[in-house]
């Protein structure tokens, strides 16, 4: 079924407003089970008020629309209220910021492929995508995973990853809401900077076969990658620079023009790290550059806000300063000034 043309039109002109005005997502999307374990390690009790309270504190800070263009829900807290009655739905489009949803199901082990994962979530998709439209959702975000090691990642592990994300994608533009698609390859491992390029540079060809076999509209989609970065326990640790400019060689050899903006994933890197790569990237000259350099950050931006916030009411606000600091650091990091904080 080809896309109409309001479809087109709408797809078009919200994944350009997700990365419009040097602005990127906030990714608060966490499932049960990872919200959890980031609350069990600062002695939060994990429960559903809990975790109502952390994302209410998140999505009333002052000032978060001055860095943040959209926001990816996850089905839970797309689902309540805040405690005046409002939604988060309501409460992030009252800011301008447009709201999205995670839709994957999370990762299990891929069969006949050991260590590797595939994402589920597909069946009963177009059902849970019309229902997400009605509640005034405009986009969805999609993660598939991919890890290096021993002869991995395979040929099957990649392409089955690719094939689940370019279905998702065709699935959400059926439906009129604009697609995250996320490879990522995960930053563990001992593995260096160059062979972190080469499966990058192998995933994201994989997948744009994968999107254009499916009909995928690219002026409607963002893609969400990793950086090109070593793995943490690689014993050579690349500089600032060094990563910039792998990542920028390889996504120009990899990424259509098409694409409207690569919001990058922060993948566990330091809040700090995470901002001064991708304004490394944003110095670099623009002209080469046929895509908007964008970030969607989870821990990047929530991490100093949540060990401040620790479950309690009287730090809410010291706990909103620290993410607007870290919205306002990534807002720089877009056009290139911003200032690397243990240097100041």
């Amino acid at each position: 079924m080809a896309l109409n043309e309001t479809i087109i039109h709408e797809l078009s002109t919200t994944a350009k407003a997700l990365v419009a005005h040097n602005k990127g997502l906030l990714a608060m999307d966490e499932s049960y089970s990872t919200c959890n374990k980031r609350f069990a390690k600062l002695g939060i009790p994990q429960t559903n008020e809990m975790r109502l309270a952390y994302r209410e504190m998140l999505v009333t800070a002052e000032g978060l629309n001055e860095g943040i263009s959209g926001a990816i829900l996850f089905d839970e807290t797309a689902r309540q209220n805040l405690q005046d009655g409002t939604s988060f739905i309501e409460a992030l489009a009252g800011k301008g910021i447009i709201p999205g949803i995670k839709v994957d199901a999370g990762t299990v082990a891929l069969a006949l492929h050991s260590g590797e994962k595939i994402t589920e979530g597909l069946d009963n998709l177009r059902e849970r995508l019309k229902e997400y439209l009605a509640m005034g959702l405009k986009f969805a975000k999609w993660r598939g995973v991919i890890t290096i090691g021993d002869n991995i990642p395979t040929k099957g592990c990649i392409e089955a990853n690719a094939h689940a994300l370019a279905r998702y994608a065709a699935l959400c533009q059926e439906e009129g809401l604009v697609p995250i698609v996320e490879p990522e390859i995960l930053m563990d491992g001992e593995h260096g900077l160059e062979r972190c390029y080469e499966v990058t540079e192998q995933v994201l060809h994989t997948v744009f076969n994968q999107l254009y076999k499916q009909g995928v509209m690219l002026e409607g989609i963002i893609l969400k990658p990793n950086m090109v970065v070593p793995g943490l326990a690689c014993p050579i640790q690349a500089s600032v620079d060094e990563v910039a400019d792998a990542t920028l060689e390889c996504f120009l050899r990899t990424v259509p023009a098409a694409v409207p903006g690569i919001a990058f994933l922060s993948g566990g890197q330091s809040s700090e790290l995470a901002s001064a790569r991708l304004n490394a990237m944003n110095l670099r000259e623009k002209s080469r550059r046929p895509w908007e350099l964008s970030f969607s950050f989870g821990r990047a931006i929530q991490q100093p806000a949540l060990e401040i916030w620790n479950g309690r009411d009287e730090n809410v606000l010291k706990a909103q300063e620290a993410l607007y600091h870290r919205v306002v650091c990534n807002l720089a990091a877009r056009s290139g000034t911003y200032k690397e904080e243990g240097k100041k």
